[in-house]
């Protein structure tokens, strides 16, 4: 028998970054074997196996074959099952049984002959057309705009495509997808200083800390805050919607979701789960699922110190970069950061406080000092009267604040396309009037700000301006932004 080979496409991640990769399966003569080349990890290198047992269930045994089947380029990494549908394909190829094609085909096989979804469709297929994947996956494929798209159920389905048995059926994403309740900020029954805090964090993306006692509504409001926030718009939904792909949370039959996505890891959560990790090519953490959106650490101080700190590189850059012996990968991380805590272990508890001075010392020293550095808010939590809670909530609604904040943020959009946390100081500083930059200069004098402290003070008036509709910051702008910070410098002073 003379030897033939047969080429198939499909698509490699590291990351959120897609390669193509071309399949070659070689048909020759030799002591029958199933030889499979340029894998990595225990998922890929078993595929020998599934593709046989499917290529079998389909009515296409191999026999006494000599198969090898190679995946170029080598040096990219290649992992998990997504290959088989490709490597079956190219193989029927190489026997004669299908045409060459130059369609891009990713999906496991299951023993039956049966195309299984695959994590990663989305980012695997932006930018490409005429892909063959697994019915279930056919509408996340719609979302990356690749067309046209063959969903199939089986090996057998796609063979009857390919010589015109069948066709394929059509294949719809929505657009949009169906509303989300979002929890209303009406419900939070006072905190006015908490709330206004949380309005200036949705206008210019400053992260938040929110200190006070047991049932205070701390978690209530944080759970809210992506409420405030405006719609994605489609790069960052599509870049949302990739890292839920990636991880297997994405969902693309309800559509594309433009809201924020808010992501609230356990605090026993590892380094790994909150900032990405794993063995092989690291996977997304909760600081990539969180990106665009909101990232709340519920117990901040009962957090790992090492881990924390982790968390210091993606607030400052946006991304977190992992590197691991099997390669290096980006992944987004720009996020607004909201952190509760109570402020000591007891609770306090309602007889007053039970913990000495060094117990409290201990639980907060777990927040560093650059870290700490970091936040821009922290307003005063304060336990709710009864009386407010007997009265009908005169609060205002999501909806309102919602508004308000959008108003800001187009105004700051005039300035550049930066929100206020991250925008350069030679656009920030001349807004300011001096009586604003005095009252700046003053609390670093004093020691209530770093250098670092006086830039995000500077946003963090900006913000306050954007919401009052000013064109300039003023020095009322510049002294409520020192005030969200006192409190923190508290927290800081006492855990140093």
């Amino acid at each position: 028998m003379s030897a033939s080979v047969g080429i198939a496409r499909t698509v490699a991640l590291q990351g959120l970054e897609a390669h193509d990769v071309r399949v070659e399966a070689h048909i020759g003569q030799g002591l029958p074997a199933f030889t499979l080349l340029g894998v990595s990890g225990s998922a890929a290198g078993q595929a020998t196996s599934r593709v046989k047992a499917a290529l079998a269930a389909s009515g296409f045994a191999i026999g006494q074959r000599k198969v090898l089947v190679n995946l170029a380029p080598a040096e990219v990494d290649k992992r998990g099952a997504r290959f088989d549908l490709a490597i079956a394909v190219a193989v029927l190829r190489a026997l004669g049984e299908l045409p060459p094609g130059d369609d891009v085909l990713i999906g496991e096989l299951a023993l039956t002959g049966e195309v299984r979804p695959v994590p990663g469709i989305l980012p695997s297929l932006l930018g490409r057309s005429h892909v063959a994947v697994a019915a279930r996956d056919g509408a996340e494929a719609a979302l990356a705009g690749c067309g046209p798209i063959w969903a199939v159920d089986t090996l057998i389905d796609y063979v009857d495509i390919v010589e015109g048995r069948a066709t394929a059926p059509p294949v719809r994403a929505d657009a949009v997808a169906a509303p989300r309740d979002v929890p209303d900020l009406a419900d939070v029954v006072g905190q006015p200083e908490a709330r206004r805090a949380l309005e200036v964090a949705a206008v210019g993306g400053h992260h938040l800390l929110l200190l006070g006692p047991p049932g205070a509504g701390k978690s209530m409001l944080a759970r809210r805050l992506p409420g405030l926030l405006p719609p994605l718009d489609d790069t960052q939904a599509l870049t949302a919607a990739s890292v839920a792909s990636l991880v297997g949370r994405f969902h693309a039959v309800a559509g594309l979701d433009r809201r924020p996505p808010f992501a609230a890891p356990h605090h026993s959560a590892s380094a790994a789960a909150l900032l990405g990790g794993g063995s092989g090519l690291a996977r997304p953490g909760a600081v990539s699922e969180a990106a665009h959106g909101v990232l709340f650490l519920d117990e901040l101080f009962e957090w790992s110190r090492r881990v924390l700190d982790g968390l210091r590189q993606p607030m400052e850059d946006g991304v977190v970069r992992l590197a691991r012996a099997a390669g290096t990968v980006t992944y987004p991380a720009d996020f607004l950061l909201v952190a509760a805590s109570n402020p000591c272990p007891c609770g306090p508890a309602r007889t007053g406080c039970r913990c000495s001075d060094r117990d409290v010392h201990r639980y907060r020293a777990r927040l560093t000092g650059p870290l700490a550095d970091r936040f821009d808010l922290a307003p005063l939590i304060e336990p709710v009267p009864a009386a407010a809670l007997a009265r009908p909530s005169e609060e205002e609604a999501t909806s309102t604040v919602a508004a308000r904040v959008a108003a800001a943020r187009a105004a700051g959009a005039r300035r550049g396309p930066w929100l206020n946390a991250r925008a350069p100081m030679d656009v920030v500083r001349p807004t300011a009037d001096p009586a604003a930059v005095d009252v700046l200069v003053r609390a670093v004098r004093r020691g209530r700000l770093s250098a670092r402290g006086f830039d995000r003070a500077m946003r963090v008036a900006r913000s306050c301006a954007d919401l009052a509709g000013h064109e300039r910051i003023s020095g009322a702008d510049a002294h409520e932004a020192v005030a969200h910070r006192a409190r923190l410098d508290a927290v800081w002073e006492q855990a140093a």
